[in-house]
């Protein structure tokens, strides 16, 4: 009898401690949240889909694609340059700035001098680029010429963004708002943040820089971590990608979750899961690109503009 007892209470124990460990993969995976969003996104009106980005409508359409030459970078960050309608992407292990076609061909690169771990990439409206060096919390732009072979990050003048002992656990995205002719910046983990920054002309004072910084409300994001950010320019809309989340949400302009999509297998016609997913951009058209360490490139479609370019 008390060794039937004994039996059935570690049963019960064993039976509690299954469920308290589900209920804590639940919560730090966010999965509770995340099936209280499907059920908002199936309630959405057809209305409120047609004036957002609206991520669940998109599939993949190249996956895994290597960035060839690429071999031994990392690549990391992602932007879409309206004036040459390429993509422009930086490698951290090997300091790179890399120009990509919208299909995923290398069609230059150049060697970035004087930066120490270049983590986001962002073209501003006027051609001029934008490159996060996220363990130094700097932000440098500079014009890129059409010849150049090498960028010396040594020249340029340091816009200093503060969370200096950040280390690795800092600035990564970064995204530049037309509309208000200012910076969106997102700090990776540790805590995680949103940021926006007026964009400065001049760095000669960091402490107005890093008073301008306003952290923006990301108290209703569910994700574990911000890898990359990118705007869309017709709506307004922001898109946050998240490496461990294996996540991309949209956000509207007042911070709000719109909708999302998983990056894991099986989601959004993907035939694996994208892992590390470093970099994301949209173009003008509303195609939106990743990029993944170490050097894997994904194009992703709205389902009736894909069928559209089949036919």
């Amino acid at each position: 009898m008390v060794k039937m007892l004994r039996s059935g209470s570690k049963s019960w124990l064993l039976f509690v401690a299954i469920i308290a460990v589900g209920v804590g993969l639940l919560r730090y995976f966010h999965w509770d949240e995340r099936l209280w969003f499907l059920w908002q996104e199936h309630n959405t009106s057809a209305q409120q889909q047609a004036d957002s980005v609206w991520l669940p409508g998109y599939r993949a359409l190249i996956q895994a694609k290597p960035l060839e030459g690429l071999e031994e970078a990392e690549t990391s960050g992602l932007s879409w340059s309206p004036l040459s309608n390429t993509l422009f992407t930086v490698t951290g292990k090997i300091p790179q700035l890399v120009e990509l076609s919208l299909d995923g061909e290398v069609l230059r690169v150049v060697e970035l001098r004087g930066f120490s771990d270049p983590e986001g990439v962002e073209v501003l409206s006027d051609g001029r680029i934008a490159i996060i060096d996220e363990r130094r919390a700097q932000m440098k732009t500079f014009y890129l010429p059409l010849d150049a072979e090498f960028i010396d990050g040594d020249a340029l003048q340091p816009i200093n963004l503060g969370f200096t002992n950040a280390g690795n656990k800092g600035f990564e995205g970064i995204a530049w708002d037309a509309r208000n002719q200012r910076m969106l910046l997102a700090k990776e983990r540790s805590p995680f943040g949103l940021f926006s920054l007026p964009f400065p002309e001049a760095a000669e004072d960091d402490s107005s820089i890093t008073q301008s910084l306003q952290e923006l409300s990301s108290s209703q994001i569910f994700m574990r971590d911000f890898s990359s950010l990118t705007i869309d320019q017709r709506t307004g809309h922001l898109l946050v990608l998240s490496d461990e989340s294996r996540m991309l949400l949209e956000l509207d302009e007042l911070g709000n979750p719109v909708s999302f999509i998983s990056l894991a297998v099986g989601f959004n016609g993907l035939a694996r899961s994208i892992k590390q997913a470093e970099g994301v951009a949209m173009d003008g058209q509303g195609t939106i690109y990743i990029v993944s360490e170490p050097n894997l490139f994904y194009v992703f479609k709205q389902a009736a503009v894909e069928q559209q370019t089949a036919q």
